[in-house]
């Protein structure tokens, strides 16, 4: 390949990639606003109610691929860094692949072909085979996996989806903790315990034999404590309500995030990463920041529930 050849490559890929940029506010507002996330979020009826636990439980071994990916890329081990990023741990959602395919047939102008549905617009075949002497490097450079990774880098994106619903809903918790228990409950740890307290004690107090009057002083004296069966029960039924509200999240997170411009950026920095698949060195990659966001999240509500066990 001659430079004047890559030369042009690069030049068209850069201006195609720069026409995306273009659509980025309009897709969001469309796709990610109160109107848009109603309609991709009617596909979260059905087995994406069960996937969402799933996933939460997957989330910390996705975070693991993530992070060794960037110790190899230290160690100078591509070929591990790259078979580390390619792993889709994350199980797919209908929600997570409407999305997908918004971005590849609207967004980004690609053709796709999935669940029956097929979409054969390639705006950046359009702009390479504009010039006719790229042609057969396009088809060389599409046979050496840029499709593919750029399917993992899509893959990456659509798992924020995810994180974003666990932090919604640890979010949820903490309000509900904060407002009905006046509590610090940063997720289901941590407020179940206090809810297992509560519960035992509304319990205690209906079957107290003198009454309700004499029951809450005597529970006042000697507080009524949750058995740890209760507390697992309370534990389990806190984590099925929560993941049934994990896959339907987006409908308050897509609005607030449009709003404050969080899918306009992620968005940009999706393309930032295919753009340099195609035109650089394929390193700069797609980084799920809201994995590790919901991790620590995770750690808050960890920490809050070891801390009230041992004062308890």
């Amino acid at each position: 390949m001659d430079a004047e050849t890559e030369a042009a490559l690069i030049a068209a890929g850069r201006s195609y990639f720069a026409r995306r940029r273009e659509k980025v506010a309009g897709f969001a507002h469309r796709n990610f606003g109160v109107r848009g996330t109603l309609g991709l979020h009617r596909r979260a009826l059905g087995w994406d109610i069960l996937k969402a636990p799933l996933n939460v439980a997957l989330s910390p071994v996705f975070v693991a691929t993530r992070l060794g990916a960037l110790l190899a890329d230290a160690a100078r081990a591509r070929g591990a860094a790259r078979w580390l990023r390619s792993r889709r741990i994350l199980l797919p959602t209908a929600v997570a692949r409407e999305a997908e395919r918004r971005i590849v047939a609207d967004l980004l102008e690609l053709p796709w072909r999935a669940d029956g549905r097929a979409s054969s617009h390639d705006a950046l075949a359009e702009a390479m085979l504009a010039e006719p002497a790229l042609r057969d490097l396009i088809r060389r450079r599409l046979e050496a996996g840029v499709e593919a990774r750029v399917a993992a880098r899509l893959g990456d994106y659509t798992g924020t989806r995810s994180a974003v619903a666990e932090m919604t809903t640890a979010l949820g918790t903490l309000g509900a903790g904060a407002l009905a228990f006046n509590a610090l409950t940063p997720g289901v740890l941590s407020l179940a315990p206090t809810l297992s307290a509560i519960l035992a004690h509304q319990a205690a107090l209906a079957a107290f034999p003198l009454g309700g009057a004499l029951g809450s002083v005597w529970l006042g004296l000697f507080p009524a404590a949750a058995s740890p069966i209760q507390t697992a029960v309370v534990v389990a039924a806190l984590m099925l309500a929560g993941s049934t509200f994990a896959a339907f999240a987006g409908v308050i997170a897509d609005p607030i995030q449009t709003r404050l411009g969080i899918h306009q950026r992620r968005l940009h920095r999706l393309i930032d990463a295919l753009e340099d698949e195609f035109t650089g060195s394929g390193r700069q990659g797609f980084v799920a920041r809201e994995h590790y966001l919901a991790r620590l999240m995770d750690l808050a509500d960890a920490g809050v529930a070891t801390l009230r066990m041992f004062r308890g």
